[in-house]
């Protein structure tokens, strides 16, 4: 554990950090590379990176300015997440050589039944945006755990002071770009159902303008009250007070339409949670090791199943359409394999090791016929039957889940060599919709990633709901190691895309030969054993796709909101941030130059 240092008051730490423009690129705005030595920052906003640098520059380890960072977001990225969700939080400690991770998923209620999500006057499933905007869809929270787990196992300061630069840009405000004005149109239907999130994110009825400046005192009254009492006013003291009275009198505003749907979280719930320590899934790779999240996410066993069914073919001396075909084949196996076997392991017996096994790899590899691609959804395999030898592909009849798009990926790396890879969320954009009143932040609605019904036909279905359950994700923040020393760090958001952006970043890197910031940029196709594969625009102008095409390969690109199909929104997928290390103490910096409006990527000595 690292030494701990307690703050004397939350107003003389709050002004001991100086939220200044860490440097020139800073101060004009985003960058989405930077280069550089003593430490490393990408997140989503400028604020955010800048907090992270401020604790950095004060002496703090990465998981302090992670936390920086983490609660900076939820200030200037409110709509993806925030210490009303959770998420995954993967740690590279220099000291003991080793990765480490932290499960921070929201955990269903004590008193949620089975079917959830079946509207009792129909005995039908609720239609997903129902579902999503309601109490229902509210899971216990887990990001301030997370934060304070991995202060106590890494931090040199406390939470109080780490919160220090959030709590100053909650106050000041920040200036609304047009990514978040975006955002806010997005939901601006459903926001306006809720008293207490129109008055914060719709001024005066209307979008927030471009420029203006957003202040969120509640938050930083919430930060406050954290600071001075610690997670114990969150979980079971005031602040979860205030979260049960909102999921279960939700805060409508006069003349809404909405039916209410109140949630079954109890202060019970909150007092009991815990963030998990977990071992991390690896896998071997073109020789280096990549380390993600074990289960109760999806990332890290599909990420690594993938990689090892691509490890059967050589794809940096096949043709770019071969190569890219098989990404796209080895996605659609994996992803089936992930829907029948991946759940919560304390309820779902997971299969992991053979999952992660090269024999059931090779299993699967040789299903892939090089000239005509699987006709989706294809059954899963059977990772009991290593020795099986090749079985031809069945098809199977599932059904096909839906998991929020919106999240936020950011990582750190500080001066001694630790890395930070943390993946959190609220899951919609927006979550709930709720905005817990007087406390500033929106509340999840990441029980909507449970299967409302049975999807896996007559097999057993992991990923139904259950009390005390952690839903199935797909957040896959990833750190790879070469000779036991960090080379990369990745990660992203994007619902059930974000296995794939990860998967193909990592392609692009390690097979393609591509630098990281090339490797982030280059354009996505995303196959999740559906018929068709969704793709970005971009994609689909490569001179590859009619050979990807001539194969089998169907394209459709995803260009309306979930929660409203008259809803447009940007059909890009995922919106990552990584590092890489260059050797001699450099680090490279790298992120979205256009995606989700690009990313705030910085280093504490850029002269280096």
């Amino acid at each position: 554990m690292r030494v701990y240092i307690r703050a004397w008051c939350l107003a003389a730490v709050a002004a001991g950090f100086s939220l200044l423009p860490a440097g020139p690129a800073l101060a004009s705005g985003k960058q989405s590379v930077a280069v550089g030595a003593g430490g490393a920052v990408a997140s989503d906003t400028v604020p955010a990176t800048e907090a992270g640098l401020a604790v950095l520059r004060r002496g703090g380890t990465a998981a302090d300015a992670a936390v920086a960072v983490a609660s900076t977001l939820g200030v200037t990225d409110p709509y993806v997440a925030g210490i009303g969700g959770g998420g995954y939080f993967v740690y590279y400690d220099a000291r003991t050589r080793r990765v480490y991770t932290l499960d921070g998923r929201e955990t269903a209620p004590a008193a949620v039944p089975a079917n959830l999500f079946i509207d009792p006057s129909t005995g039908r499933p609720l239609s997903f945006p129902t579902a999503v905007t309601s109490g229902l869809s509210v899971g216990v929270p887990g990001t301030l755990a997370t934060w304070q787990r991995a202060l106590n196992r890494w931090g040199s300061f406390g939470l109080a002071e780490d919160l220090g630069p959030a709590v100053q840009v909650a106050k000041n405000g920040f200036a609304v770009n047009a990514t978040l004005r975006e955002q806010t149109r997005e939901n601006a239907a459903r926001f306006a159902q809720f008293s207490s999130t129109s008055k914060l994110f719709l001024p005066a009825g209307g979008l927030p303008r471009i420029g203006s400046i957003l202040r969120n005192p509640d938050l930083a009254h919430t930060y406050e009250q954290i600071a001075r009492h610690g997670i114990g006013a969150f979980y079971g003291g005031a602040i979860g007070d205030d979260i049960v009275r909102t999921v279960h009198q939700l805060p409508l505003a006069p003349g809404a339409t909405l039916v209410p749907r109140p949630g079954s979280l109890s202060l019970a719930d909150l007092r009991a949670y815990s963030a998990l320590d977990r071992a991390p899934t690896h896998v071997r790779y073109r020789g280096v090791d990549v380390y993600s999240i074990a289960p109760s996410s999806s990332g890290g066993s599909t990420v690594g199943e993938a990689l090892n069914i691509l490890g059967n073919f050589n794809l940096a001396r096949e043709s770019r359409v071969q190569a890219l075909y098989h990404y796209l084949e080895a996605s659609r196996l994996a992803f089936a394999d992930r829907n029948r076997y991946v759940g919560d392991p304390r309820f779902v017996n997971v299969p992991l090791s053979r999952l992660l096994s090269q024999p059931f790899a090779r299993q699967r590899a040789c299903l892939i016929n090089p000239t005509q691609a699987l006709a989706s959804p294809v059954a899963p395999g059977d990772p009991f039957a290593l020795a099986g030898g090749c079985v031809p592909p069945q098809p199977v009849a599932v059904r096909v889940g839906q998991e929020g798009l919106n999240t936020n990926h950011f990582v750190v790396a500080d001066g001694i060599g630790d890395v930070v890879s943390y993946t959190n969320t609220i899951e919609e954009l927006g979550g709930s919709g709720l905005v817990v009143p007087g406390r500033g932040f929106l509340l999840n609605n990441e029980l909507t990633d449970f299967d409302f019904v049975p999807s896996q036909g007559t097999a057993p279905d992991p990923n139904l709901a259950a009390a005390g359950k952690r839903p199935r994700s797909s957040m896959s923040p990833t750190i790879v190691l070469r000779n036991g020393r960090p080379l990369l760090a990745v990660g992203s958001p994007g619902g059930a895309s974000i296995i794939t952006t990860v998967l193909q970043i990592l392609v692009n890197r390690f097979d393609f030969g591509m630098s990281l910031p090339a490797a982030i940029a280059a354009p996505r196709a995303s196959q999740r054993n559906a018929a068709s594969t969704q793709a970005e625009p971009a994609f689909l102008n490569l001179p590859t796709t009619p050979g990807l095409q001539s194969l089998g390969e169907r394209f459709v690109i995803n260009d309306t909101s979930p929660l409203d199909p008259t809803i447009t929104i940007s059909p890009q997928i995922g919106a990552a941030n990584g590092l890489e290390f260059l050797g001699r103490g450099r680090i490279e910096a790298a992120g979205e130059p256009e995606r989700r409006g690009g990313t705030a990527a910085a280093v504490l000595d850029p002269g280096r």
